[in-house]
């Protein structure tokens, strides 16, 4: 770059625009226009919604001293003339006589090098208010190129200036601004908003004077799993001079800017600059005393899987955030038995204090005949999109000095990690209800000996996810039994890169190499991952693959398809270094890659969009005599730079060998007979459940099985819950909502025929999504609402057949998805004075079901297995 390209742009950063002044005598008058318009982000056509506003603005100067502050009277003249243009672009709304006369009260600013403060009266309504600010905003400005932090009605935000001879733009930093609380959002940023806004303003000056300011300001707000769907808001704020020649007041005299107020007003406090925010007042939304008068009439036909109760469950959160404690406890005791753990799910999600009370009331932990009910609120509790320190102090209550029901007691351990653990991700972790639930989890943690309890403790330790908890996850994962070995690293596998250091990627060495004692394989396994998954160093990479000559066969193969399918992924952090070392031909052979087994890993893509990708995973590992003995599935879900452990069921056998009759010497242990299932969802590790332990429950539950499927998780979760409002420069405001809520029915079913040989596992998963995302804009004399709402239901089987008769074993695993019903429904309403208007459009489909090919191993063996089947 030369010297003289250089030289242009360093003089326009020095420039300083003369200092801006109204002179004293003189009524200025300025034409004020607002429009906005409020557009869908979709690929269907329909028309947005907006408004026009015109009104005549007098300014005048009241004092000013020789240091350049000045202070101005600024006033509405005849009120605002609005046309709706979304109707008919002829007719004016009508302002009441209340808000004309409000509007017209004047507003004082003094201006003091670019920076401004409001004085008036600060009564009335804060929606007319709103517009003062945002008219007032309008002239705050630096006469000088820069940056600065300016306090104005979108908040505190950082502005850049750029000044030249006559003109000055204006460039805000929206997403830089801070402001007063208002809404939430989910913990999980994949179930949240994306928002993209620009604002600039245009400022034209003449002789020192303000010829006319023009402010545009947009935001496109989208939920982040599909920014397809959204909604467009802009903003056009225009001041333009139409006269200077009328006579106004004299100048007032005063030494300071508080005489010249004494002179004016009685009390002269300052007005904050920042809009203030509010909430909508909903004068046609349900209440929950409507609906308790006719509960007993209702008839109950429910089922959590269909869309339409999930529809019903956003209905019941909106009534019982408005509720009073009585209504809701009257609800959860009239209520009939199938329904009181919907409004269960319904009053944890509404995570108001009334319902909160109500349930603390309602509950009894003490109870045996309540412990479906209790399960229910602790599941419900755990998968809060955004729990609060009052919940998380509920549960604390209940679960302390009690005598539980052994499955209670493990449940509510592990949700007290799952909360610990969101209220630290909501930047939450200094209260005092956080550490005393970590404080009781690690306390009971270091008092126990019994292994049952210690994997407890330790998965509630994987759900709460706090680095400090990495040193006593790692004494469990090298010092404690096979079990809880196994579940201290598989905790640790949780944990993002950045929390791997030196020392766990040591400890991970020693337990994979055995360097001080021996471990079950299924640790050692998870160990190897660690180190493959987390910035593996190439002597890693090297001696992962050399000891996969000495380990036993199934391990072994495992591992390398572990490594096949890290190649394979362009994202997977080993793959540069793995392509390095399998570059030399002592490594890259047919001794060290083809082991003979079952055992497998795989990972692939379901389903891929400019917001999403979502993958699916499975792992097989088989003893050495052929027999499943851990099975991974996995969906795990990716935007935007989020990522989501949406399920993951892992299946596990122990012992089946010694039931057959046969045994391996090989193998490293002889094993208790076990087979069990562990499940997370939506990143809420579930309590594990066991199918059958030892041989006398396994031969009980073969003669006496119903047939009849386990129920893992059946409920109604709230996943997106999230409300923001966005103060325009206008002064109106935009209110974004998002609430998505999926009705969740999951069941697994192991049978063993101990006569045939054979077994079957099956996970079924139901689940009916509702998602409702709308945008709203409030003023005085205008109201406007775009809705999107977004409906569907799934189906998915996981199924495993085993048939271990012959040599070698068969195995067949399916993956289905059913067709899926999809509906969109989109609606544009607004409302003023003189009119209402509803447009709704909408689209439906269904996408075809599918089978998914897993790997060519395992159709082979499901062509065998189903051919024999039909046969028979």
């Amino acid at each position: 770059i030369s010297v003289l390209e250089v030289i242009p742009f360093i003089f326009l950063l020095c420039w300083n625009l003369e200092i801006p002044s109204f002179q004293p005598g003189i009524l200025y008058q300025y034409r004020y226009t607002l429009e906005v318009q409020l557009d869908y982000v979709s690929r269907l056509s329909l028309q947005g919604s907006q408004m026009q506003a015109e009104a005549l603005v007098q300014v005048h100067l009241l004092w000013r001293n020789h240091a350049g502050e000045q202070l101005l009277q600024i006033q509405v003249c005849d009120g605002f003339k609005i046309q709706n243009v979304t109707g008919d672009p002829s007719t004016e709304v009508v302002l009441g006589k209340e808000d004309t006369a409000e509007l017209q009260l004047p507003v004082f600013l003094h201006w003091n090098n670019g920076k401004v403060c409001i004085y008036g009266d600060s009564g009335g309504r804060s929606q007319i208010l709103n517009l003062k600010r945002g008219l007032i905003s309008l002239l705050q400005f630096q006469p000088h190129s820069g940056t600065a932090t300016e306090e104005d009605v979108s908040g505190s935000c950082q502005v850049t200036y750029v000044v030249s001879k006559d003109s000055i733009v204006k460039t805000k930093d929206l997403q830089s601004c801070t402001r007063p609380k208002f809404g939430f959002t989910s913990v999980n940023k994949i179930f949240g908003v994306l928002w993209q806004p620009t604002s600039n303003s245009f400022y034209s000056v003449h002789r020192s004077l303000i010829q006319s300011v023009l402010s545009e300001e947009s935001y496109v707000v989208s939920p982040t799993l599909k920014s397809s769907t959204g909604t467009k808001i802009t903003s056009r704020q225009q001041l333009k001079l139409v006269s200077s020649s009328m006579p106004g007041p004299a100048e007032t005299l005063g030494e300071s800017l508080q005489e010249a107020l004494a002179g004016i007003l009685e009390k002269h406090q300052p007005l904050s600059t920042i809009s203030e925010l509010f909430k909508r007042t909903c004068m046609q939304c349900p209440s929950l005393k409507t609906y308790l008068r006719t509960l007993g009439n209702r008839r109950v036909k429910m089922d959590v899987s269909k869309v339409s109760t999930t529809w019903q469950f956003h209905r019941f959160i909106q009534m019982l955030r408005g509720a009073k404690k009585r209504d809701v406890l009257q609800l959860l005791r009239k209520a009939p038995e199938k329904m009181v753990t919907f409004f269960i799910d319904a009053a944890v999600a509404a995570q108001s204090t009334a319902s909160l009370a109500a349930l603390s009331e309602f509950l009894d932990f003490s109870s045996q005949g309540q412990v479906p009910l209790l399960e229910q609120f602790l599941y419900a509790a755990a998968f809060s999109p955004q729990p609060s320190k009052e919940l998380l102090r509920l549960v604390l209550d209940k679960l302390n000095g009690k005598e539980l029901d052994p499955a209670i007691w493990e449940t509510g351990i592990i949700v007290i990690g799952c909360l610990v653990g969101k209220l630290c991700r909501m930047k939450l972790c200094g209260l005092q209800e956080v550490g005393l639930g970590m404080e009781t989890v690690l306390r009971r943690l270091r008092d126990t000996k019994e292994n049952s309890e210690i994997i407890i403790y330790l998965l509630s330790l994987q759900n709460a996810l706090l680095p400090e908890t990495i040193p006593t996850l790692l004494h469990y994962a090298e010092e404690g039994s096979a079990g809880v070995s196994g579940t201290a690293v598989s905790a640790l596998q949780r944990f993002s890169s950045q929390h791997i250091t030196g020392e766990v990627k040591k400890a991970m060495r020693r337990i994979f190499h055995q360097k001080s004692r021996n471990y079950e394989k299924t640790s050692r396994l998870a160990a190897a991952e660690i180190l493959l998954d987390n910035e593996p160093l190439p002597m890693d990479l090297t001696n992962i693959l050399l000891a996969t000559r000495e380990l036993e066969a199934e391990m072994s193969k495992f591992l390398l398809s572990k490594i096949q399918t890290s190649l394979h992924s362009h994202h997977h952090p080993a793959r540069k270094a793995m392509k390095e070392i399998l570059k030399d031909p002592q490594i890259n052979n047919y001794n060290y890659l083809s082991k003979a087994g079952s055992s497998s890993s795989f990972s692939g893509p379901l389903a891929v969009t400019d917001d999403m990708l979502s993958t699916f995973s499975l792992e097989l590992l088989f003893t050495e005599s052929g027999l499943l003995r851990k099975s991974v599935s996995g969906f795990m879900l990716r935007s935007h730079g989020h990522q989501l452990q949406a399920a993951q069921v892992s299946i596990e056998a122990k012992g089946l060998e010694s039931v057959l009759g046969e045994s391996n010497p090989e193998e490293e242990e002889e094993q208790e007979l076990m087979a069990g299932m562990s499940a997370i969802f939506f990143d809420v590790q579930l309590r594990p459940i066991v199918f059958f332990q030892g041989y006398t429950d396994l031969m009980a539950k073969v003669l006496l099985s119903s047939g009849e499927p386990t129920s893992v998780v059946k409920g109604t979760v709230l996943l997106m819950d999230h409300e923001q409002a966005i103060p325009l420069q206008s002064g109106l405001q935009t209110v974004i909502k998002l609430q998505g809520a999926l009705g969740l029915d999951i069941s697994a079913n192991i049978d063993i025929n101990l006569w045939e040989q054979e077994s079957r596992t099956s996970v079924k998963t139901r689940g009916g999504l509702a998602i409702d995302f709308t945008t709203e804009i409030d003023a005085p004399f205008f109201q406007a609402t775009v809705k999107s709402q977004t409906e569907a239901e799934a189906s998915i089987n996981f199924d495993t057949s085993v048939r271990f008769s012959g040599n070698p074993v068969l195995m067949c695993l399916q993956l289905r998805e059913e067709q899926l019903p999809y509906r969109e429904i989109f609606t544009i309403s607004e409302s003023s004075p003189n009119q209402s208007i509803t447009v709704r459009k909408g689209r439906r489909g269904t996408i075809a079901g599918r089978e998914l090919s897993l790997h060519r191993a395992n159709s082979e063996m499901c062509k065998i297995l189903l051919t024999e089947a039909k046969e028979q």
